[in-house]
């Protein structure tokens, strides 16, 4: 890995095995830091003001939706245990014409779905209880705190009214004058710093950063999801969990399937920039935004800054929520 300027990285690729990964989340460790009942980690670096302020960013009344559509077969069997959102209808405009919903009271005609998905099937928040640090959560809950019936503590339900303020895009592939970056490419923190440079945007303490490879985008103009969920993709390489923790931002999320790069820059742990980013810092991460429109715009107007609103569902218990996320410029 590239030497930077946060302080106790890793200084060589080549160490990055499981005492490095381990290293690095005591390092960079939130646990204690806002109290011993936390359950929202870095979402505490957002403060009113910073709301208030996130506000007047809005500027043109534009929206942006975030969220991938329910109906894009993104699951391709690498992750076990997900399958794609399924809608069923429970009744239809057909039954209503054809007279089937007329008894046995008569002129109440509608339509009526359902949808059957795993939380983290599309467009996400992974839960602070999410990934585990061996047999520890995020500020030091025992992992057994999460059972069949869900989490006791750090369930999606502690940051639904948390999950707004400041959003930064960095659009690492345009910066790079790439339509995508190549798969198993990690991105640095020299790459976000020259990035956000480029872009004349800061990145500041309890920010939304959102950071675009292009990867989706691919998979949506080819019609060719194989590998999405789990295969090789561009992403963070591990040296940024220390970046995010340098900068203290609120969140982190991506167009990407998991965040980091794939393959992993190490075989001795699976997703080990996980380890250290929802464990240790308290960050919790979001996956799969779509930002195709959001960048276009951005690269338009070269504002890279914008209100940002994304409220998990109310699960308690949860270990992720589907979101559909806004930027608001």
């Amino acid at each position: 890995m590239r030497e930077s300027g946060y302080a106790g990285r890793c200084s060589v690729k080549s160490q990055l095995n499981r005492k490095g990964i381990l290293e690095a989340a005591e390092k960079l460790s939130n646990w204690g830091r806002w109290g011993s009942d936390d359950q929202i980690g870095t979402l505490n670096n957002i403060s009113p003001d910073d709301i208030v302020n996130a506000g007047r960013l809005i500027r043109r009344g534009k929206v942006f939706s975030l969220g991938l559509s329910l109906k894009e077969p993104i699951q391709s069997g690498l992750f076990g245990g997900r399958w794609n959102p399924i809608h069923t209808m429970l009744a239809t405009g057909t039954d209503a014409t054809a007279g089937h919903q007329d008894e046995p009271y008569p002129y109440l005609r509608y339509a009526d779905d359902a949808i059957n998905m795993p939380c983290q099937a599309s467009t996400q928040w992974d839960a602070l209880c999410h990934i585990f640090l061996d047999d520890k959560m995020y500020n030091g809950y025992s992992a057994g705190l999460v059972d069949a019936k869900g989490a006791k503590k750090l369930g999606i339900e502690h940051t639904r009214d948390k999950m707004v303020g400041r959003g930064v895009l960095l659009d690492i592939a345009r910066w790079k004058e790439l339509d995508c970056l190549a798969d198993g490419y990690a991105i640095t923190n020299d790459d976000l710093d020259k990035c956000a440079a480029a872009q004349g945007v800061q990145v500041r303490k309890g920010d939304f950063v959102l950071v675009r490879t292009g990867h989706q985008e691919r998979c949506l103009a080819s019609h060719d999801w194989s590998g999405y969920a789990g295969g090789n993709a561009p992403g963070m390489g591990f040296e940024t969990c220390y970046w995010l923790r340098d900068k203290d931002v609120a969140a982190v999320c991506s167009d990407t399937w998991g965040c980091e790069v794939r393959p992993n820059e190490t075989n001795e742990a699976n997703q080990p920039w996980h380890w250290v980013v929802i464990p240790a810092i308290g960050i919790t991460m979001g996956e799969i935004f779509y930002l195709k429109e959001l960048a276009e715009d951005c690269a338009s107007d070269r504002v890279y800054e914008f209100f940002f609103c994304a409220p998990p569902l109310h699960l308690p218990g949860g270990a992720g929520s589907p979101i559909n996320p806004q930027a608001i410029k």
